[in-house]
């Protein structure tokens, strides 16, 4: 399909995943118009291009010849969606479209679609991939979940040479894609409200998705459990495995220095380069082992890109710094799976001084999720001194008998827990006055406890009182 003589239309232009593919399709040469309920940075950012956004919803915003795009969360009793069907429109799901934009780059032998998926780091994958190639000069165009720091952008039309993209397995769509280099991060339980069948459905699912395009080459981390069982169940992949031992590409001699580290790269046994990071923890290891395989195989000369591992300072919401204010330092995390959030302490346990609290503020994000991995989640904290659980982020969900956060906060083995009831300024008007100096804070979930970092800081500053 050619899309630059299309007119498409999102309804929840707003979001992150939703503005990426708005932003995209407006720099190939669409037209593309959007509706959302209130502004936002991602609504901003489209207006630069050109993008005609409404706020609120108005069904004479919907013509018979648009592709209509809607956002998961709308109703069907949305009057956009309710006057498309009127006209006789198919909805489109935001994995439509961009499959729609990846079959461009697929079904041409000069390009090459590199494509991240995994339980956990795939937005900071694609988006260290993705800013590399940016800073290298490759012309890449992509699709992120997440604001590429330096950058400030989610997604961008540029050449045709590389199309990175983030593919969200967590509904099923990552089946409709055909990559020709597929990177897997890690496979784990999640998602467990759709994936009925836990691992058993997860692995289904990528080898649906994998076997769209025999041949690609399969980049996959081995030090992951859920990956070698995935490889054991379909071996019939050109599978490239990355991982600190035993590995085709592999991380050796590896150094902390400060939140950062360095390490030399190996492929096959040889050492042929060396890394440098400023972002903390082995899973950022992981996460440029990934991308460093991935330019590899696509042909990149490693020595020419390297550099720019160093400046990229990690994605929005991952690990990203809110502020510092009286020795406090307050950062904010995506992290909402107990895996994430028991590697994201870590790292940062282990990286600062001992005299400095570890303070982790947990939203737990869906009730379906805390429920499904109450014992997980259990175990998530080890590595906080102090942790705050506020109440759950619904996320559109009704609420489960018996699964609470108070409750989770009294079943939870960690000697410094406390629940705190009410919105996020309530909670951070509570949490801000038992920090103390030094402390480094992290609000940790994937719902409104993202606010709860500015709210703190305004509070420190006395603007909030």
């Amino acid at each position: 399909m050619d899309i630059t003589n299309k007119k498409f239309h999102f309804i929840a232009i707003g979001g992150v995943g939703m503005s990426a593919l708005a932003k995209y399709l407006a720099e190939r040469g669409a037209s593309v118009t959007g509706s959302d309920i209130s502004e936002s940075k991602y609504t901003h950012l489209l207006e630069k291009k050109g993008v005609k956004v409404t706020i609120g919803h108005d069904e004479n915003l919907i013509q018979n010849d648009m592709i209509v795009v809607a956002s998961t969360a709308i109703k069907e009793n949305n009057i956009e969606i309710v006057k498309a069907k009127q006209l006789g429109l198919k909805i489109y799901h935001r994995s439509d479209i961009l499959k729609m934009i990846s079959d461009e780059f697929s079904d041409n032998n000069d390009s090459l679609f590199i494509g991240f998926s995994g339980t956990h780091g795939k937005t900071t994958t694609s988006g260290l991939c993705s800013y590399v190639s940016e800073k290298a000069g490759l012309n890449p165009s992509y699709v992120v979940g997440g604001i590429i720091p330096d950058i400030n952008t989610n997604g961008k039309y540029s050449g045709n040479k590389y199309f990175i993209a983030e593919l969200d397995e967590s509904d099923g769509t990552i089946a409709k894609y055909s990559t020709d280099i597929a990177v897997i991060n890690n496979m784990e339980e999640d998602h467990l409200d759709f994936y009925k069948n836990g691992f058993e459905d997860i692995a289904k699912t990528f080898n649906k998705y994998l076997s769209n395009k025999p041949g690609q080459k399969v980049i996959i981390n081995i030090d992951n459990e859920g990956c070698r069982k995935f490889m054991e169940l379909y071996s019939n992949y050109n599978f490239i495995t990355f991982g600190l031992n035993n590995a085709d590409y592999s991380a050796v001699e590896i150094k902390r220095e400060g939140l950062g580290s360095s390490f030399k790269i190996c492929k096959k046994g040889q050492i042929i380069s060396e890394i440098k990071l400023s972002v903390p923890g082995v899973h950022n290891i992981y996460n440029a082992l990934a991308v460093i395989a991935a330019f590899i195989e696509a042909g990149e000369d490693i020595e020419k890109i390297k550099e720019y591992f160093y400046t990229f300072s990690g994605m929005g919401r991952r690990f990203q710094k809110v502020s510092e204010f009286d020795g406090i330092q307050i950062y904010d995390d995506y992290a909402h799976h107990p895996s994430e959030i028991k590697t994201t302490l870590k790292s940062v346990k282990e990286a600062v001084e001992d005299k400095k609290r570890v303070v982790a503020v947990f939203q737990p994000h869906r009730y379906t999720r805390l429920q499904s991995l109450w014992k997980e989640f259990k175990t998530a904290f080890d590595f906080a001194d102090i942790l705050f659980i506020t109440d759950v982020y619904p996320a559109g969900e009704s609420a489960i008998e018996g699964v609470s956060s108070e409750k989770f906060s009294k079943e939870i083995v960690h000697k410094n827990t406390f629940y705190i009831k009410g919105n996020v300024t309530e909670a951070a008007e509570k949490i801000y006055p038992m920090l103390k100096r030094n402390d480094i804070v992290i609000t940790l979930g994937a719902g409104s406890v993202t606010k709860a970092g500015t709210i703190i800081t305004d509070l420190a500053k006395g603007i909030l009182k």
